[in-house]
């Protein structure tokens, strides 16, 4: 990556149930969230990591979040809403993107960790601040208004062996 260096202050914001179901999608297999905060942060301070969970219920999920927050993630934790139709929803765009902007002006880059296209804008407002906007995801399933607003874009499917369990 260019225009890194050690003294830079990062925060990385991790979309988990984007990062999940690309992984899922794409190659059948998990995150190591290990790897990717180490890869996020390369060498720089680590201001906050922080990664946005939805609650489904499922069994193994506390231990799940329990293992973000050995890594060194805070976890936020939504409820996944179920509607009278039937369909689910949570998802953390506002919450993320209120994040990244609170975070900015105690950081000089935020790395989104999310293929998420709505995020391009926050890269856009990021970047006017004065702070790099960083993404880390997979390239298959990564909007490419997201790619183009960022300042470095990390695709994952590169090295799938350190990015995945």
């Amino acid at each position: 990556m260019k225009n890194v260096h050690p003294g830079q202050r990062v925060a990385v914001l991790a979309d988990a149930q984007n990062l999940y179901h690309s992984a899922q999608s794409l190659y059948s297999r998990n995150i190591d969230y290990a790897a990717l905060l180490e890869a996020a942060v390369q060498d720089r301070q680590l201001t906050r990591a922080i990664a946005y969970v939805v609650r489904a219920d499922a069994p193994e999920e506390e231990s799940f979040f329990e293992a973000l927050v050995d890594i060194g993630f805070e976890t936020r934790i939504k409820d996944i809403k179920t509607f009278g139709d039937g369909s689910q929803k949570a998802d953390w765009d506002v919450g993320m993107s209120l994040d990244a902007v609170t975070l900015a002006s105690h950081t000089d880059a935020v790395v989104l960790c999310t293929g998420d296209g709505d995020f391009s804008r926050l890269c856009s407002h990021l970047r006017h601040e004065g702070v790099r906007a960083e993404v880390v995801a997979f390239g298959e399933s990564t909007a490419e208004e997201l790619v183009d607003a960022a300042d470095d874009f990390r695709n994952m499917s590169d090295d799938t062996d350190r990015f995945l369990l």
